[in-house]
């Protein structure tokens, strides 16, 4: 392999490099959540339907989220993934701050497409960065500890946001919680090196997508590619229809791993039902326990987020490191036993009449709903060339966002105004939120699908014995 001579970073600096990453994705979410979290404030103040909510957490910021992720990907797998890193979380933070002018849904609606537009260049190129610092043994935990930017940000959403709601308003919640994200932009462009791409592999680690450059196009698709590559100047088509044919051709190789298409419906099934949850569960107890101030119940939230998620997200990880040298098939059994015990808590935290053992039974929720966050994405880098790793996340991110943040948040929101007309605005919101969380369930069984499908894909990919 190319690095396998290159002098490695010393685990200090790797340390150093995956807790700043780690901020990054702090910023990522706490950015993403903001907007759960003062919806109610947001809905009072711009009179706002359930279903125009839904569009704001949902597919008003997924739609070129998912979209701008996989050209952004292409380039962070040939260019300096430091500075798209640093670039994107300028804009996101920026757009996020811009928020708290918005007079309107339309105004609003376009500051969240812009954060999606920033955070789209955030995940593929630092789940690539991470796996070029660890090596694959160590992956998982190495990007569990990433994965904790989710339950940590949303802690501090919760309880930062919430506090500068009620002290300031959500406007300026909106202000105070962007800008922070453009000093560590700048941070990170000035300490962060980047690494030697693949120095982390065996020397025998197979590439076919290294230098690959498509001229002639193979069945429809490419065929439809290039007839469209068209519309591009003379000069710009060649280029333009090799890296959409690419593209189109890294998808499907990743997609025809078993291991990897398993995990991506996995994932995709949890993230629409935890998307849904985490975007209302706010406006869910302002209505179902109105008597329960909203600034108790941020704080609790927030405490249950910043502990037993993390702790979820961390230990997902660090068990599946050890438990996978001796069974890979630990990579998709250990999230579907753990997301399997998390149904039946959520179902009693909706129902339940005391808010005090709602939140109670929130704890374990949060707790099993991290376990699965390490794994998916270790193995999602694992299965890939070196050359498509940033691709392999952002196509991945693609599937999972577009159906899972675009929907998920979206469908509880117009489930909810239909049936509020029958139910209320209480009880709508209740019933709806129960069944998105069916759909957890199938990724339960879908990981244990993906577990069984393991070790042959990890033995072909990375040349190891089965």
């Amino acid at each position: 392999m190319a690095g396998a001579g290159a002098a490695q970073p010393t685990r200090a600096y790797r340390t150093y490099v995956l807790i700043l990453l780690t901020g990054v994705y702090t910023f990522n979410f706490i950015d993403r959540q903001i907007i759960g979290i003062l919806s109610p404030a947001i809905k009072a103040d711009l009179g706002l339907a359930d279903w125009q909510l839904g569009v704001l957490k949902g597919f008003a910021f997924a739609v070129l989220y998912t979209t701008l992720g996989i050209p952004i990907a292409r380039l962070a797998d040939s260019k300096n993934r430091v500075t798209i890193i640093a670039i994107a979380l300028a804009l996101w933070s920026g757009f996020t701050a811009i928020s708290g002018a918005a007079s309107n849904f339309v105004q609003l609606t376009l500051a969240r497409v812009g954060v999606g537009i920033g955070e789209a260049g955030g995940s593929p190129p630092s789940h690539s960065l991470i796996s070029d610092y660890f090596p694959k043994e160590e992956r998982a935990s190495a990007l569990a500890i990433y994965a904790m930017g989710i339950p940590i940000g949303i802690a501090l959403a919760y309880l930062g946001g919430g506090w500068v709601m009620q002290t300031f308003g959500w406007r300026m919640a909106f202000v105070v919680i962007g800008l922070p994200g453009v000093a560590m932009a700048v941070l990170l462009k000035l300490t962060v090196r980047e690494p030697q791409r693949g120095g982390m592999e065996s020397a025998d680690h197979t590439d076919e997508f290294r230098a690959l450059r498509v001229t002639e196009p193979e069945g429809r698709i490419e065929r439809v590619i290039l007839s469209g590559c068209k519309l591009f100047p003379a000069s710009m088509r060649a280029s333009a229809f090799s890296e959409m044919a690419t593209v189109w051709r890294a998808a499907k190789h990743l997609l025809s791993i078993p291991t990897y298409r398993t995990i991506v419906i996995a994932t995709t099934a949890v993230s629409f039902t935890s998307y849904a949850n985490g975007t209302w569960i706010v406006d869910f107890y302002s209505r179902s326990h109105p008597d329960f101030s909203l600034l108790r119940v941020l704080f609790w939230l927030g405490i249950i987020s910043g502990t037993a998620y993390s702790a979820g997200t961390f230990l997902g990880g660090y068990v599946v490191d050890k438990l996978s040298k001796n069974d890979k098939r630990m990579y998709g059994f250990v999230p579907a036993i753990a997301l399997a015990l998390s149904f039946p808590c959520f179902i009693v935290s909706i129902w339940v009449g005391s808010p005090v053992l709602s939140l109670i039974f929130m704890a374990p929720v949060n707790l099993a709903i991290g376990f699965y966050l390490g794994p998916c994405f270790a193995l999602a880098q694992t299965l890939a060339p070196v050359s498509i790793r940033a691709l392999s996340t952002a196509v991945f991110f693609f599937i999972l966002n577009m159906i899972a943040l675009g929907f998920g948040p979206t469908l509880t929101g117009v489930l909810s105004s239909v049936l509020a007309e029958g139910l209320g605005e209480e009880l709508s919101l209740r019933v709806s939120l129960t069944v998105i969380s069916l759909v957890s369930l199938y990724g339960a069984w879908m990981f244990y699908e993906a577990g069984k499908r393991a070790p042959a894909d990890w033995a072909k990919a990375t040349g190891e014995a089965a």
